[in-house]
């Protein structure tokens, strides 16, 4: 019979103790797999056996992780709800196992401690976890549209509190080492050259860890069974208002949690892995698992075909407005790259420096980081009006106003300043790359480098290659992103590269749905309902009105009619509403902060309607939500995107096009093509032209053919 490597290693001491060291073979990280469960039953059969055992500590091969989770691949294979269920019950059926040893268990965790890694060591009897930023514990099934299957629905609860279990699993939050200990998560943290010995002396002491103390809170609304519905209602309120009932984990977890506290730990385990199997079998979270394969995969490539990025030791930045300060400030402390910004005025500058510096000082007040790891990293920013310490830039991020000519000046500035390596990112958000690019001795070098506002938030970043652009630059830009922590994706060149385009014709049908006499509130509600973290207006409010008057000519004028915004911004700018930035727009922004936005009902007037044609939501979000379908597909047929994969992943991360539904495309082939041009002619015909169906929408419904086989 051959031999499989193992995963589990089982040391026995001089003292008694017990080393358990997991370590997948030919993995950089752990994962749990339903494969291990015989080994590891064989394992603890052997461990109950040995006589000489006094304890046993739980601890990785690996280098910076301990478990990162279960294998997603594992749940994705699954085919029916009850196989799902059958791994959760064989997690529950381990995992019980090593909670009932008679010797004292202890987790010894350093690195990613997460879903079925952080399951694991709930099981144990007592956890101790090291110091290092790596080091992070959480419960992130909910973020593939699952919940946690192997026990952490009742563990976690009675370990921590139902109310902070709760708010750690609908979250999936992670949670960093001392807050661990200070929530009682871990009996102790230290240094990682001492996990080993710390773990084993906790071993030492025996199976007893000190009660932890309830809080009043507590003894009020976890205790009794009438506090506890409270708080369970009141979770659900929250959940149902946060998730418009989009996704159905979240209310799953919390009757996971009640059950288990009302009817015991057997009931709540069986509700557990029920519950598992039905999430597993949801489009929702087929929809979610697919990005999280999506966001895996394109983590592994350069975006340029087989080139290496040239290396990166230093960054500038041109301009020190907000967009400028936002991306000088991920370089230092995501890529913790030195960053050198040039801006004219030292306004600018101290502008940016300060941007920085609130951010960072943000992380010391959540104790995220240390004040010298502050200091440390605001050392890597420096600042300059004239083109001084620039010429051994690798890349230079240009973010000034959106002005041809201003950017073809930057251009020659950096040309004539810099290496002929040079990488020049412009950070334009409308304007073609190869317009730019026109006046560079070097256009290889040019490439656009798209962020989203606000640059420490957003996940997205387009990374816009035009006709000349090589593919050292390509990789090097992709390479830049990435160690700011950014998701990038390669789009060719054209007006409104991707993301910006197929956002313009939903935001102008918003804007034709407002014409007709819908409300603001019940636009912005339609769309948030649908699935959108914020509504059309409100969007528009905090873009800026003026932005997007800006950038509806230059697509209307490159892409043709259909892109044509309705006149009515021009009388919104007339009357000085830019939105949120002048404190003038579709919405009030005075001084007292008041829980709900109120809307400024004097924009109607402003724009000569009255607000009161009430259609169904569904209708209202369906006339937005198909235009950016249409133009998304649009986009695949032009070769604006290179596949619909990174046409769903742009989508959901640079404007929030709902998760669950898993991007334009995955979205379209659930509706069927034929569907979505049904309701495309429907529309044309009631409104014009700008709803017709693009030619390979028109080809797919004929064909029945999909984006994802």
């Amino acid at each position: 019979m051959e031999m499989t490597e193992k995963t589990f290693d089982l040391n026995v001491r001089d003292d008694g103790i017990a080393v358990m060291t997991m370590d997948v073979p030919g993995e950089t990280m752990n994962t749990l797999r339903a494969e291990f469960v015989p080994e590891m039953t064989e394992l603890l059969a052997q461990i109950r056996a040995d006589q000489r055992i006094k304890g046993l500590v739980v601890i990785s091969g690996k280098k910076d992780s301990f478990v990162a989770g279960a294998d997603i691949a594992m749940l994705d294979a699954c085919d029916t709800r009850d196989k799902a269920s059958e791994l959760s019950a064989a997690g529950h059926q381990v995992f019980g196992e090593l909670e009932k040893l008679e010797i004292p268990v202890v987790a010894a965790i350093h690195g990613a401690c997460l879903g079925g890694g952080l399951e694991l060591a709930l099981a144990c009897h007592k956890r101790v976890c090291t110091d290092d930023g790596k080091t992070m514990l959480g419960l992130p099934e909910v973020q593939l549209g699952l919940l946690p299957g192997s026990g952490g629905t009742q563990r976690l609860p009675r370990l921590i509190g139902i109310a902070k279990a709760l708010d750690m699993m609908l979250t999936g939050k992670q949670i960093r080492p001392k807050q661990a200990l200070k929530m009682g998560l871990v009996d102790d943290v230290v240094p990682q050259t001492i996990l080993l010995q710390a773990a084993i002396e906790l071993a030492q002491k025996g199976k007893k860890r000190p009660k932890r103390k309830a809080t009043l809170m507590e003894l009020v609304l976890e205790r009794t069974h009438f506090g506890r519905n409270i708080l369970f209602d009141q979770a659900l309120k929250q959940v149902e208002r946060k998730t418009q009932g989009n996704y159905p984990a979240p209310p799953k977890i919390i009757d996971c949690v009640r059950i288990g506290a009302d009817e015991g730990m057997a009931a709540g385990l069986a509700t557990e892995s029920r519950y598992f199997g039905e999430l597993v079998m949801t489009a929702e979270s087929a929809a979610l698992r697919s990005i999280f394969f999506a966001t895996t995969e394109m983590k592994k490539e350069t975006g340029a075909d087989g080139a290496e990025s040239r290396p990166l030791k230093k960054a500038v930045v041109l301009g020190g407005g907000l967009m400028g300060g936002g991306i000088a400030s991920v370089t230092i402390s995501k890529a913790k790259l030195p960053v050198r910004v040039k801006d004219i005025s030292e306004k600018g500058l101290s502008n940016a420096l300060s941007y920085a510096y609130k951010l960072l000082d943000k992380g010391v007040k959540r104790r995220h980081i240390s004040a010298a790891q502050r200091d440390k990293q605001m050392a890597l920013m420096s600042t300059t009006t004239e083109y001084i310490g620039v010429h051994d830039a690798d890349i230079v991020v240009e973010a000034v106003f959106e002005d041809l000519k201003l950017k073809h000046q930057m251009v020659q500035d950096i040309e004539r300043e810099c290496t002929a390596h040079t990488v020049f990112a412009s950070n334009t958000s409308s304007l073609p790359i190869g317009q730019i690019a026109a006046v560079a001795s070097r256009p290889e070098n040019v490439i656009g480098l798209h962020y989203f506002s606000p640059v420490e938030k957003m996940p997205l970043v387009e990374v816009i290659a035009h006709e000349k652009t090589s593919s050292e630059t390509i990789a090097t830009t992709v390479a830049f992103a990435r160690k700011q922590g950014k998701t990038p994706i390669v789009v060719k060149d054209g007006a409104g590269f991707y993301v910006n385009r197929i956002l313009a014709l939903y935001m102008n049908e918003a804007a034709q749905l407002l014409l007709e006499g819908q409300s603001v509130e019940h636009l912005d509600q339609a769309l948030v309902k649908f699935g959108f973290p914020v509504g059309p207006i409100t969007l528009l409010d905090e873009v800026g009105i003026d932005v997007g008057a800006k950038i509806a000519p230059i697509l209307e004028q490159e892409l043709g009619e259909r892109f044509r915004a309705p006149a009515a911004f021009e009388k919104l700018l007339q009357d000085e509403r830019k939105g949120r930035k002048n404190g003038k727009g579709f919405y009030l922004y005075g001084k007292k902060k008041s829980k709900k936005k109120q809307v400024d009902s004097s924009v109607y007037k402003v724009l000569g309607i009255t607000p009161g044609v009430a259609s169904e939501n569904a209708q209202l979000a369906q006339r937005c939500v198909v235009q950016m379908l249409n133009e998304a597909v649009r986009c695949l047929d032009e070769g604006i995107i290179r596949n619909a994969r990174d046409g769903d992943i742009g989508a959901i991360f640079g404007i929030g096009f709902p998760p669950f539904l898993g991007g334009p495309f995955h979205y379209i082939d659930t509706l069927g093509a034929a569907k979505l041009v049904a309701i495309l002619e429907g529309y044309q015909q009631q409104f014009g032209q700008r709803f017709a169906p693009c030619e390979r929408l028109k080809t797919m419904a004929t064909t029945g053919q999909r984006f994802f086989e």
